[in-house]
């Protein structure tokens, strides 16, 4: 099944490119051999850090690019 192109656009959540971003820099930095493996580990250690001292890097991301 196709879907014709059609004239929308589609908008980036706030904070989304800062997270990509970061993810982008330690992958660069850490050269993992599975890029999927380590970004599921980044994104873990993202939450565990969210839930444990309350501060969303995601929002913070927002933040910036406003």
């Amino acid at each position: 099944m196709s879907i014709a192109a059609a004239n929308t656009s589609m908008r980036v959540p706030a904070g989304f490119r800062n997270l990509l971003e970061g993810l982008a820099r330690e992958v660069l930095r850490e050269q993992p051999s599975d890029v999927v493996a380590f970004a599921a580990q980044y994104f873990q250690k993202l939450l565990e850090s969210r839930e444990g001292d309350g501060i969303d890097p995601v929002a913070w991301g927002a933040m910036l690019e406003d």
